[in-house]
């Protein structure tokens, strides 16, 4: 039983014993039926917000005005949501509004009909307006209701659809998809990328994410959000994407969705980057990425010909073997070990200079060439970086050597 599931009773508890209905509703629901765990769970009510945050003594107004609020019970947030029945969407996104309803008109605006079920933990009864108990056994994707009308209300569960089929390893349902296919041209002008790219992270934390891609391009999704890859064959798809599975568990969504684009430069990684609007640390990633494709395409000769230093800035970011892995996936076995071998005879040999550089413990610091003479500035950081250099590639390791050393280069003043 879920951790939370104690915890999200008392909330349902406390609404029931104050006269409303309220069960578990959606997703946790699904994964119950499913014997699966959830992160989460959200409770519909028949309360007002006005009326939850009358019960509880701490909550958070996050959706007023779609009647939502966050009710923090033992220090545990529950998404706590009034029975709605939604009005006429505007945007192909958001209703323009909501009116109060009964659990059963709840459940008829939800996108799928496996996350339309409630739960009464109270008496351990499944409620089901819309046969998601029988697509769970069946196994199928289905839209509740007009599958046209569901993604006319909002575009991107046409991703979802995709998501949630990818993640169970159902088919969707064969009307689901003809809607599907009939809408896909209306997506990027309704939803915006930021929810794309989040779909995406989505559907990659949960495994399969070739499989999930090549389903979006079988279902014209992923060209219409990547123009590139119009008249792109499905077959070519795949075999971009085979990748994919050899890939560790903690690579990041977009290093998987680069997969599709094998012969981008770094400038076209950068602009996808800033199109998807990836977070500082992920267009870091996307950055680092690139550059160890990069750098481990050049001939042998020349990457034997690289200074210590560069290898041992390589080896010290912390990405560096995430990056090596996702290269190995696509060696064959004995490319593989051969370049294990070589990236682990690297690093054993600057081993301290990659400790350094992580650790920011130089050799020499401020301090040292303060007491040299050299004043704050730009020449005073100038020469702490080629002090660094001179350290490493002279595999240097005494402060006197390496001041000496570096008095005799050309930052050196008057040298």
């Amino acid at each position: 039983m879920d951790l939370l599931y104690p915890i999200a009773k008392k909330v349902v508890t406390r609404l029931q014993q104050a006269g409303f209905i309220a069960y578990f509703a959606g997703g946790f629901v699904r994964d119950h039926l499913m014997g699966r765990s959830a992160d989460d769970i959200d409770i519909a009510t028949s309360a007002s917000v006005e009326e939850i945050q009358a019960l509880f003594s701490k909550t958070i107004p996050i959706g007023i005005a779609f009647g939502i609020v966050i009710v923090v019970e033992e220090e545990k947030p529950f998404e706590v949501a009034t029975f709605r029945k939604d009005r006429d969407y505007f945007d192909g996104r958001r209703p323009s509004g909501f009116d109060p309803t009964t659990p059963e008109e709840d459940a008829l605006r939800r996108d799928f009909t496996i996350n339309g079920l409630f739960y009464d933990p109270l008496q351990e009864k499944v409620y089901d307006f819309v046969g998601g108990v029988a697509d769970i056994e069946r196994g199928i994707i289905r839209a509740i209701g007009d599958p046209h009308l569901r993604f006319a209300e909002d575009r991107l569960r046409m991703m979802r659809a995709v998501r949630y089929a990818t993640r169970f390893d159902f088919p969707i349902d064969e009307k689901t998809e003809e809607a599907i296919l009939s809408h896909a041209s209306e997506l990027m002008s309704c939803v915006a990328i930021e929810r794309i790219w989040q779909e995406f992270k989505k559907m990659a934390h949960f495994g399969h994410f070739d499989k999930g891609l090549a389903q979006l391009h079988r279902l014209t999704l992923l060209p219409e959000i990547f123009p590139e890859l119009k008249g792109v064959s499905l077959e070519e798809i795949e075999r971009r994407l085979s990748c994919i599975p050899k890939f560790p568990k903690e690579a990041p969504a977009f290093a998987l969705l680069l997969e599709l684009f094998p012969g981008h430069s770094l400038k076209e990684v950068l602009l996808l980057a800033d199109t998807l609007k990836l977070s500082k640390a992920e267009s870091a990633f996307a950055l680092f990425h690139q550059k160890t494709k990069a750098l481990f395409s050049m001939p042998s000769a020349w990457q034997d010909n690289l200074e210590k230093m560069e290898w041992a800035q390589f080896y010290a970011n912390p990405f560096s073997p995430l990056c090596l892995s996702l290269l190995e996936a696509h060696l064959e076995q004995e490319e593989k070990e051969s370049f294990a071998r070589e990236n682990e005879r690297r690093q054993q040999q600057l081993g301290e200079a990659i400790s350094r550089i992580q650790t920011k413990n130089p050799y020499i610091r401020a301090s040292d060439l303060m007491q040299e003479g050299i004043v704050p500035g730009e020449l005073l950081g100038k020469l702490l970086d080629e002090a660094i250099r001179i350290a490493i590639n002279e595999d240097l390791h005494q402060k006197e050597e390496i001041l000496k050393r570096l008095k005799k280069c050309p930052l050196w003043p008057g040298g």
